[in-house]
């Protein structure tokens, strides 16, 4: 007789409190170090937090990967209990997490590991993705297989507003973020599937609204390899207004059975900042 199947994920995923109960997901979070403090991600720290302090001290926290003793001490327990486990994970082009859970794989049976190959809900995507397969009685090991393999399907990006998190991370030059600033420069982050590392692949000139309408229609116009089942949108803190307009220029190009709004947490958040926004979805 089958095992049960626990569904896991590192706190990366940005499932809302919503898909996170339908599709029972154990959750477990990444650290956030802001100077001499330590969190816990969504747990006893949000972006909002992130930014306020930000704005006060100019100062970013710093995300730590999980590391294979809190892998164990995460799964063992599911395990002891007769279940199977199987954990999805950020990208392996991002952080050492999924390198962790191979590396507690490797010593328990019964836990299987799938890198998402993505970020944010690019990895969440491959998250639900999963759920359904338990859902449907899938054996783990096909599902661990199957899921692994639409990681290559998942596409994942965003637009940032601002480049100044980014600079402030390390990840652009004050050079870079003049010119952007002064040119009005938004750059659309795209997140590859050979271990989610992220690269800009179009720069957009001219206000927000105007930049992330043109990106909807870049990502969706004409297309017919996108599978229609579901799309989100998610963001680091934005607009009303903004969501509802990336809602509309979706329907104006393609219809999809669910569109999800979710908020992304603090790994994306410290890296991007407010009003950095994305679609994201699996093609065919």
């Amino acid at each position: 007789m089958a095992k049960p199947i626990i569904l896991c994920a590192d706190s990366t995923c940005d499932l809302s409190a919503e898909l996170i109960e339908k599709y029972q997901v154990k959750i477990l979070p990444m650290h956030v170090n802001l100077e001499e403090n330590s969190y816990l991600d969504g747990v006893d720290i949000n972006p909002d937090a992130i930014y306020d302090y930000y704005h006060e001290h100019k100062v970013l926290p710093k995300t730590a990967a999980l590391n294979m003793d809190e892998v164990l001490e995460f799964v063992t327990p599911y395990i002891e209990a007769g279940n199977d486990v199987l954990c999805v994970t950020l990208g392996s082009g991002l952080s050492t997490t999924y390198n962790s859970f191979r590396l507690a794989a490797m010593e328990t049976e019964g836990l299987y590991v799938v890198d998402s190959n993505s970020l944010s809900t690019g990895f969440g995507l491959t998250v639900m993705a999963a759920g359904d397969r338990i859902a449907a009685g899938m054996p783990v090991a096909q599902i661990a297989e199957e899921v692994q393999a639409l990681t290559q399907k998942v596409e994942a990006s965003f637009i940032v507003d601002n480049l100044e998190f980014l600079h402030k991370g390390g990840r652009c030059s004050a050079v870079a973020m003049l010119g952007a600033n002064v040119l009005k420069l938004k750059p659309c982050i795209e997140v590859s599937n050979e271990g989610g590392k992220m690269g800009v692949s179009k720069k957009y000139r001219g206000t927000l609204e105007r930049v992330l309408e043109d990106y909807v229609k870049d990502r969706l116009e004409g297309r017919d390899d996108i599978r229609q089942d579901r799309i989100f949108i998610t963001h680091a803190g934005i607009a009303q207004e903004r969501i509802d307009l990336v809602r509309a220029a979706i329907g104006k190009y393609m219809q999809f059975d669910e569109i999800y709004v979710t908020r992304a947490g603090c790994t994306i958040s410290s890296h991007c900042g407010p009003n950095t926004l994305g679609i994201l979805f699996v093609r065919k």
